[in-house]
């Protein structure tokens, strides 16, 4: 029976590199896949997956206002699917993520759907929310933090590696603007109660690598 999968981590736990050799299975027994990716993703080029190791794939972009049903259903008719993957699936939107679900129970395709649980701020993103509300199945890829215990949250950095406390929820970026920590290196930048959050005075030890 066909489910919908959710992936999560950190930044740098391979997430892109997990999709690219999911597909690649697929593909290499003569399966066809659709790998959607955000379009605000332009890091490496727009309508293409890539992991930090040099693996790529084409993929299909979306934005807010796409219905992933309908894009699934017509690629779906015109070369028969075996399996739809999701890249930054924490850019989804709530009515994605359902569209996503209705893959599974109206098309019986398997999605795939991977992407960071929570923003700099240790927020939920809005696609991550529903993806931990409504998928079959949750699945952790893990990664590490500098001081060697499993990193669970990102923190956005300056150019100068300092960690920035406050700004838009979506900016893009990599190695240059993320970092991975644990809670308890995140609790050093963000220190407060539910309803304020105060900038730590210690900054992070360590500048990401480039």
């Amino acid at each position: 029976m066909a489910k919908l999968y959710f992936y999560y981590s950190a930044m740098n736990a391979g997430k892109s590199t997990h999709l690219l050799q999911s597909s690649y299975n697929y593909r290499e027994r003569g399966m066809q896949t659709l790998i959607f990716t955000p379009s605000l993703d332009d890091r490496y080029s727009v309508g293409q997956v890539t992991s930090r190791i040099g693996l790529a794939a084409e993929a299909t972009t979306f934005g807010g206002d796409c219905d992933l049903y309908r894009l699934a259903e017509s690629a779906h008719q015109n070369h028969e699917l075996a399996c739809v993957l999701v890249d930054e699936a924490q850019f989804l939107s709530r009515q994605q993520v359902y569209q996503l679900t209705d893959i599974v129970d109206q098309l019986g395709l398997p999605v795939l759907s991977y992407g960071l649980r929570t923003d700099f701020r240790g927020e939920l993103f809005e696609g991550s929310q529903y993806l931990l509300a409504w998928a079959d199945e949750l699945r952790e890829l893990k990664t590490i933090c500098h001081t060697g215990s499993k990193a669970t949250m990102v923190v956005r950095v300056d150019d100068q590696g300092r960690a920035v406390t406050a700004g838009n929820q979506v900016e893009v970026g990599g190695n240059e603007r993320y970092i991975s920590v644990s809670r308890s290196e995140f609790k050093r930048v963000f220190k407060g109660d539910d309803s304020s959050v105060e900038p730590a005075q210690v900054p992070l030890p360590l500048k990401p690598s480039s």
